[in-house]
């Protein structure tokens, strides 16, 4: 047996004798119906450039295209409010902000025995230390500017993630005076909160029985927040909009109605972009250093990642939500982020890549040339500014900037220079550590949201609903809306392929073996997408003869020749179970998937998401495709394909095939488990919490569908599951628990026949046991007596 290594296939191409006899098929060096296949790069390499290609340009191109989901009316300031109404709705969904909020007893002022909640004061403002409640389990904290005059507005003031409280107002160093946004409010007459950011730093990510990681908070936070359905700028403008809460409560209270704000820089800045857009109860929006064009969130910190944010929103659409309030646009210097910190000694480097630079004026400028013909239809130019602080790299906090924000707010800016304010510290004032503070908000959204994942299995049987189908018939009136709707909002669709872009195939034989030939294979699925993967054809078929097909599917890092080649480093994983089945008479299919390549194929998730989409949003139609290819040859019976996929593979088992009826069973080894529970457990070593895979996690499965749900949408076609006992993917209880309730659902509809798991003690591996009798047996095959 010779092999050429799809790792080094270049289009330099050593010819094999082929076998040839008037009983058997011929074997040429292209397949017929095809042209030669001619690649200068390995087939994966080729495929993630490709997908990276269409992926920039949707992005590029999703401005044009926003405007396809709005309906402004301009017809007056209600009917404007009421045609962004959805909008909004949907905007707040996407970024989390979907709990109720607690209806909190007020700002709650820390004071002990000893000591009392004012820490620091200056003739014009004291400051507090405060806390209020916002969700079940979760708090704000931060300081609270009080003016010892009479109150002119109520203001939220957020600093950078990097940036604590005390810096925001001076008391600790790191913050340039000039950004003391804050102080020189709190000295206008101005209440300000100033809530506690979750940090850029990594101290509290991991656990102390599993391991600690260099995470900055946020991202740890957004990993398991995400599997939710929730995120980490959703936590914290429920914070903005608690406060508001209480602001408005405080209006009542004392009979006055005073206008509210909110102003952020940096990671603030987005807070208060998006709290403004997301509450209309906030009269003024102030965003230093945060809008720009935002086509390359990509390359931003992934806990700004926000599933479907570019389909609808981007900077200019989140603003024109404020109006017809006022809204001023700072672009400054902030600071910025080369990356994730660095892992310190003991703590593993898993954080994603991601930095902040300080937005180039002209992007700025462009985004809020966008958004400024919506202030002026509303007749209201006035209510949107752009101050740009000197080159755009000057510190947040001009006067200008400030003038307008205040003007938003109907609080005049006094024209002679404000007095320095002069903080001083408070002798009894009760004493602050930023870390235990730090720790205390960490923790909270860490619980909240833990109490989420242990609450979804049961929300998810209530839309499931999987005990009311008792019969085929009833769950097939039902299953094509249901598998629409998890394509949809978990997997996210791409546009139907053009049916006039031609499968275009390619190939070249690459394998000449006794027993089997096989053939590299590529075709066009759509612009810049590819699909393709090696084909192995058994050498002993005979002219006219149709035979079922098995898809064999690799998993991370992989490549088809992994299947295959016996002499592989695959080969302790894979058992060379592609070649195994091939043997055994069947024609085998080892496609290539685009999960190769590490930072240059996860980042496809990066530049996806935004566009509602993920990388499954790419593999499904290439799984389509070239079922539609193999189902066209004329030694294919297109009626009997079946898939059995490893690992990545296995997760391809669960969301491929139940979309592509195409399959006629799908067998998911390595893989299955409590999916939803690995992605967002944040106490188990198994979870994807703690471990590199950055792009791994799924907006909202919590919510929508774990691998119970996934398998579901197979029925009534078979379904199976390989477990290897001591499998790390995840524990055997997980394993079984979620599996019961797929075995539970096909016995309830008289169907248990079709379903089936094959426990066996070894590794993370194909077994090839009862997995084979399973394909043998659903393909209607029987393998020929000498195999």
């Amino acid at each position: 047996m010779r092999f050429l290594s799809s790792l080094c296939l270049v289009s330099l191409f050593i010819s094999f004798p082929s076998l040839v006899s008037a009983q058997t098929l011929e074997f040429p060096e292209v397949l017929p119906g095809t042209t030669n296949l001619k690649l200068t790069m390995p087939l994966d390499v080729h495929m993630v450039a490709g997908i990276d290609r269409y992926a920039l340009k949707a992005l590029a191109m999703s401005p044009e295209l926003r405007p396809q989901k709005w309906n402004y009316d301009f017809g007056s300031h209600a009917a404007y409010i009421e045609s962004i109404k959805e909008n909004r709705k949907r905007f707040k969904t996407i970024i989390g902000v979907v709990d109720p909020r607690v209806a909190g007893p007020g700002f709650e002022l820390l004071t002990t025995t000893e000591n009392q909640s004012v820490i620091a004061e200056c003739p014009q403002f004291k400051v507090h230390v405060v806390e209020w409640q916002v969700l079940e389990g979760m708090t704000a904290a931060g300081l609270l500017l009080q003016p010892t005059g009479q109150i002119k507005a109520r203001v939220v003031a957020l600093p950078d993630a990097d940036w604590t409280p005390e810096m925001f107002i001076g008391l600790k160093p790191g913050v340039p005076e000039s950004a003391q946004i804050p102080l020189k409010l709190a000295a206008s007459g101005v209440q300000v909160l100033i809530p506690t950011l979750i940090s850029r730093e990594s101290g509290f990510s991991g656990h102390p029985k599993v391991f600690f990681t260099n995470q900055p908070h946020r991202e740890y936070i957004y990993r398991m927040a995400f599997e939710m359905g929730r995120h980490i700028i959703g936590y914290e403008v429920q914070k903005v909009m608690a406060a508001v809460d209480q602001f408005e409560r405080l209006n009542k209270k004392d009979q006055r109605i005073l206008p509210i704000g909110v102003v952020g820089v940096g990671e603030g800045g987005l807070l208060a972009l998006f709290s403004g857009a997301s509450d209309h109860r906030i009269n003024s929006t102030w965003v230093a250093g945060y809008f720009q064009r935002r086509e390359d969130v990509w390359q931003e910190p992934i806990y700004r990642n926000v599933w479907s944010q570019l389909t609808e929103f981007g900077d200019a659409e989140i603003a024109s939500m404020i109006a017809p309030r006022a809204c001023v646009i700072e672009a400054c210097s902030v600071p910025t982020v080369d990356g994730p910190p660095r892992a310190k000694s003991g703590r593993r480097a898993s954080a994603a890549p991601g930095v902040i630079k300080i937005a180039a004026p002209e992007s700025v400028r462009a985004e809020y040339q966008r958004v400024a013909p919506v202030f002026d239809q509303l007749g209201l130019k006035e209510n949107l500014s752009l101050v740009l602080n000197g080159d755009g790299t000057n510190p947040a906090g001009s006067d200008k900037a400030r003038q307008q924000f205040l003007s938003g707010l109907r609080v005049r800016m006094n024209k002679k220079r404000l007095p320095a304010v002069e903080l001083q510290l408070v002798a009894n004032g009760v004493v602050v550590d930023p870390s235990s503070r730090q720790e205390q908000q960490f923790d909270e959204m860490n619980e909240f949201t833990q109490e989420l994942l242990n609450k979804s299995s049961r929300y998810r049987d209530e839309e499931w609903q999987p005990g009311n189908y008792k019969s085929v018939e009833l769950w097939e009136k039902v299953s094509d809306g249901l598998r629409t709707k998890v394509y949809n909002e978990l997997i996210g669709r791409l546009p139907e392929p053009e049916k006039s872009v031609p499968l275009n195939v390619r190939s070249r034989k690459v394998i000449d073996h006794e027993q089997y030939q096989g053939y590299e294979v590529m075709l066009d699925v759509m612009p810049d997408i590819v699909a393709g993967g090696i084909l192995l054809i058994p050498s002993d078929m005979k002219p006219g003869e149709k035979r079922p097909v098995i898809v064999c599917q690799h998993g991370l890092e992989g490549t088809p020749m992994d299947t295959i080649d016996p002499k592989s480093k695959g080969f302790r994983a894979y058992k060379a179970f592609s070649e195994q089945l091939v043997k055994l008479g069947l024609i085998v299919y080892a496609p290539q998937n685009p999960y190769r390549g590490r930072d240059r194929f996860r980042t496809l998730q990066r530049k996806s998401n935004p566009m509602k989409r993920s990388l499954y949003s790419y593999i499904i139609p290439q799984h389509e495709r070239t079922l539609d290819w193999l189902d066209s040859l004329s030694f294919v019976d297109g009626n009997r394909i079946g898939f059995y996929g490893l690992s990545y593979g296995g997760k391809t088992a669960v969301r491929v095939p139940p979309f592509v009826k195409k399959y006629v069973f799908s067998i998911c080894s390595g893989d299955f488990n409590e999916w939803v529970r690995k992605n967002a457990d944040s106490a188990h070593r198994y979870s994807y919490v703690f471990h590199g895979e950055y792009e791994i996690f799924e907006w909202n499965m919590g919510h929508v569908a774990n691998y119970a749900e996934l398998s579901y949408l197979m029925a009534p076609r078979p379904f199976m599951v390989e477990r290897g006992h001591n499998d790390g993917v995840a524990p055997d209880e997980w394993v079984a628990a979620e599996y019961a309730k797929v075995r539970r659902f096909y016995v309830q509809m008289g169907i248990g026949d079709r379903t089936e798991i094959e426990y066996f003690d070894g590794p993370h591996t194909i077994n090839g046991k009862d997995t084979f009798a399973f394909i043998l047996r659903n393909l209607n095959w029987s393998p020929p007596k000498n195999k």
